[in-house]
């Protein structure tokens, strides 16, 4: 097929993919295209700031395994600590990127740190809406912290797999202010084809081969991904009048500006010229702490308008 109807065909699924209704910003369902980014432009809201507490609430079943996939990806975006012999790029280098955003405010850039562990299992049920993943969001601290729900591959939540992989959002005002928080679900038995690309074949586009989850995980492995973007968003865009492009109801932010793109070369269908680890044979873009490789997606740079991407 031609590349420029291919394009556009991947175009208008992208479009037709973004959600948009209580929460901020929604991960769309991956649709890999080219980079056709405008300016990112800045609408003079709040950026999060300061020392911030990275809350997991995990809804459902994950294995001790899993948890320390997604933990220690959080871990990794504080910078090495000196003596680490972490090969770049790292995880810290990708979340440096972002320091681009805070050039043309006052605030100043937040580092984020692990915090609190609570286990949630269905004391909600296995179907969810949007206010339940608020209420389980609210079991974390509100103060200085973004709270982040994962839900477990066998729990359904509204629009997941049918527009969405994960999404940003704030809580209502109370009287203990507002909190920012992210839910990422584990698409793994429900929509891997859509959510955990490139890690298994899409369901749409060129039926190029999946790379190899470099922690041997195609789910969780997709879920960093989704956290990874969700995380860039909610830093620059907390409230909805931060950092985004289009219109309000379906923004277009840091890292959801630059769909499937993943390393240099990157094509529609094609994530990138990613390294391979010789060992293992999984594909990588960052190395994390405790020897973890992770895939993470590229950023708009709001200086040059161009998705930037570590390899």
């Amino acid at each position: 097929m031609d590349a420029h109807p291919l394009l556009s065909l991947l175009l208008g699924f992208l479009a037709s993919s973004l959600w948009f209704q209580s929460p901020l910003a929604a991960r769309p369902i991956t649709a890999p295209v080219e980079n056709v980014n405008p300016t990112m432009r800045y609408h003079n809201g709040a950026l999060l700031t300061g020392s911030l507490s990275v809350n997991f609430i995990w809804y459902g079943k994950f294995t001790n395994s899993q948890r320390a996939i997604l933990s220690d990806f959080v871990t990794s975006l504080s910078s090495p600590k000196s003596g680490d012999r972490t090969a770049e790029p790292t995880v810290a280098t990708w979340w440096k990127t972002m320091e681009e955003y805070y050039k043309k405010s006052k605030a100043r850039f937040p580092k984020l740190t692990l915090g609190a562990q609570i286990l949630d299992e269905y004391s909600l049920g296995k179907s969810l809406s949007n206010a339940d993943i608020e209420r389980l969001a609210a079991k974390g601290s509100p103060r200085n912290a973004i709270n982040i729900v994962l839900t477990s591959s066998d729990v359904a939540v509204q629009g997941f797999c049918m527009s969405r992989c994960g999404t940003h959002g704030s809580s209502r005002r109370t009287k203990s202010g507002r909190f920012a928080y992210i839910w990422v679900g584990n698409s793994a038995t429900q929509c891997p084809g859509q959510c955990a690309w490139p890690f298994h074949q899409p369901i749409y586009g060129p039926q190029t081969p999946p790379f190899v989850a470099p922690n041997g995980d195609v789910g969780v492995d997709g879920m960093v991904i989704n956290l990874a973007s969700m995380l860039a968003g909610t830093v620059t865009n907390p409230f909805g009048n931060g950092y985004f492009q289009g219109p309000k109801e379906a923004p277009l932010e840091a890292a959801s500006a630059c769909p499937g793109v993943y390393a240099k070369g990157a094509y529609p269908g094609y994530a990138g010229d990613l390294p391979v680890d010789p060992t293992t044979g999984a594909s990588y873009n960052a190395n994390g702490a405790r020897g973890r490789k992770y895939v993470l997606p590229a950023l708009l740079n709001p200086s040059t308008s161009e998705c930037s991407t570590l390899v």
